[in-house]
């Protein structure tokens, strides 16, 4: 189980290694001692492949990239786009992250403090730091830092740094979101490339779709991803395997292979189905949402539609943190993501990147020439998405829209009637109420595929007399939806009374019905609402999409009482949605 729920971790485990002859560079493994924590006194020893361009040297010299693995990956996951990368003329050091792949230290889920602080040292040896590289794992036979990388006179807080190269970073998942928490600790990276990862990840994993503070972030957590949750638990505890606790049993000791407070966390989350203000805090510590202010540098965000663990709007949420303090901020809305790690045809090819062939692998290559190379080369757009229902053949860059607005779509709303329709027609909204139940101990309600493989065929069925539906009449044109779905409705039920642990929670999701009758949930993606107090007015703001309804389907809106994927409420309630007010209503955001 922990192997195929690494594969969905981590985003380039298939990419094999290129030979040497062929791309025009050799490939050395080292291991290299590196000090982490609040106060840098925490050794750990970390295992990386660094790939040096052919020609390479003192005088001269080239650009460098930082890279590492998803979770539960290793640096050898990096090999395709480190090969592509040095065959381009780049020195590449692809390690394996803390506690995974052969490195050391525990898992910290990529806190600035420890994840951050290792890439900052290997920043060092890429800049011609001795000391601190190793043919060996005992440490005793050193290999000098590199000479040939090109080096900055001044960092970017504008003073000049020791050991300061001409460096960037790109990785996924995981490998994401520690660029983040590199460059809050390193003012020498230029630049970073996050795929698929998280804003907030006290929101990826347990989210609520109301009550925003900033973001994605929540005043009241939300409800458990039981399955995303187990699978990191399963994999982070599995991935040393028995020689690596053997050959570092203090991994095993507390929570194995996870800092602390990670297990109580994960518990949790299975347990009571939200974690408490303790691991709130503990997962904001590795979030992006709460150091933005220290990332100063340019930053190219791709995110995947197909993708339930770190969904769009965490994307949107990183972007407009950064343009609002000034960053130069670029995003790509690509098809694929944690729930189908296959991209679409010439989108990208981890295991063999092509700039001519292939859209995202040439927005990264001018991306890192453009920022490393003072090539000249362009950016791309301010935001650019995929629209599946564009037909191409080779290079997707014709299915790509492109926008100098992240916000494209213009609002379109669909109210809620109390005859179970959504109709455009303010005049044709009846009265009428629709009641469900949720089950108790947080148990689902219908029968779905997981969210890690919503594409899987499972049969759909419902607890009768769990879920409230309403559906739009047969569209006679296409209508495509680009952004997140807000739903405002009112919900009543008994109000909560020791407080997040008796409070209401449903879930609501956007189907998309075939002519045929045929139910699809949009990328299997699911918005959970927890109320403290329901009966207010409530802003459902659900997970972003690019989808187009075809012509002849119709949109299907659902709050059910529970979803396999997740943890509910703990205590049974009744809830009841009573339409007919056209303050309730479906708002979609509709390009074209």
């Amino acid at each position: 189980m922990a192997v195929a729920a690494a594969a969905v971790l981590t985003p380039f485990a298939a990419a094999a290694p290129a030979t040497a002859d062929a791309g025009g560079f050799t490939k050395t493994t080292l291991r290299f001692q590196v000090f982490v924590g609040p106060n840098r006194d925490v050794p750990c020893d970390v295992i990386g492949d660094v790939y040096t361009p052919d020609g390479a040297s003192a005088s001269n010299r080239v650009p460098a990239v930082l890279t590492t693995n998803g979770f539960g990956g290793s640096k050898n996951d990096q090999a395709g786009i480190a090969s592509f990368l040095a065959s381009r003329g780049y020195a590449v050091l692809a390690y394996s992250g803390l506690g995974f792949g052969g490195s050391g230290c525990k898992i910290h889920m990529d806190n600035p403090e420890y994840d951050g602080r290792a890439a900052s040292e290997l920043v060092s040896f890429l800049g011609g730091r001795d000391g601190m590289a190793f043919v060996d794992p005992a440490h005793t036979i050193p290999v000098p830092g590199l000479d040939y990388v090109v080096q900055d006179a001044t960092a970017h807080h504008g003073t000049a740094e020791a050991n300061d190269p001409r460096v960037g970073m790109i990785g996924g998942s995981y490998g994401g979101a520690v660029q983040f928490a590199a460059a809050s600790v390193d003012p020498r990276i230029d630049t970073i490339i996050p795929m698929i990862t998280w804003n907030d990840l006290s929101y990826s994993l347990a989210p609520n779709s109301i009550d925003q503070t900033s973001g994605v972030s929540t005043s009241v957590p939300g409800a458990s991803k039981v399955v995303w949750s187990l699978t990191f638990g399963a994999v982070g505890v599995t991935n040393p395997r028995a020689e690596g606790y053997a050959q570092d049993p203090v991994r095993a000791l507390g929570c194995p292979n996870f800092a602390d407070p990670a297990c109580p966390a994960l518990a949790q989350s299975a347990v009571q189905g939200f974690p408490d203000p303790a691991s709130v805090d503990f997962l904001r510590q590795s979030s992006v949402v709460s150091y933005a202010d220290r990332v100063k540098i340019p930053v190219l965000l791709m995110q995947g539609q197909q993708d339930t663990l770190f969904d769009l709007n965490e994307s949107k949420a990183t972007f407009e943190a950064l343009q609002a303090q000034g960053n130069d901020v670029k995003m790509i809305w690509h098809s694929w993501g944690h729930s189908n790690l296959t991209p679409a045809e010439g989108e990208i090819n981890l295991k063999d990147p092509n700039p001519e062939t292939q859209y995202e692998t040439g927005r990264i290559i001018d991306w890192f020439d453009h920022y490393l190379r003072d090539s000249g080369a362009s950016t791309g757009p301010v935001f650019s998405y995929f629209r599946n229902w564009v037909d191409y053949t080779g290079n997707a860059a014709p299915a790509y829209a492109e926008s100098s607005d992240v916000s494209v779509g213009q609002d379109f709303s669909l109210y809620l009637s109390g005859d179970g329709a959504l109709t455009d027609r303010r005049d044709s909204v009846v009265a009428g109420a629709q009641t469900l139940h949720t089950l108790p101990g947080g148990l689902p309600t219908d029968r779905e595929a997981p969210d890690t493989r919503p594409n899987a065929p499972v049969p759909q069925s419902v607890e009768p007399g769990t879920g409230a539906e309403w559906s739009s009449g047969i569209l006679d044109a296409p209508l495509d939806v680009v952004g997140a779905p807000v739903l405002d409705v009112r919900v009543t039920a008994a109000p909560a009374v020791t407080g997040v642990e008796d409070s209401v929670v449903v879930f609501t999701k956007l189907y998309d019905v075939a002519p045929d009758g045929t139910e699809t949930l949009i990328n299997g993606q699911v918005a959970p609402v927890r109320m403290v107090a329901p009966g207010e007015p409530v802003q459902v703001v659900m997970p972003a999409i690019v989808h187009r309804f075809g012509e002849g389907h119709r949109v299907r809106l659902v709050v059910a009482g529970g979803d396999p994927s997740f943890r509910g409420g703990l205590v049974p309630h009744q809830v009841t949605i009573a339409a007919g007010d056209p303050g309730q209503a479906l708002v979609l955001p509709v390009t074209g």
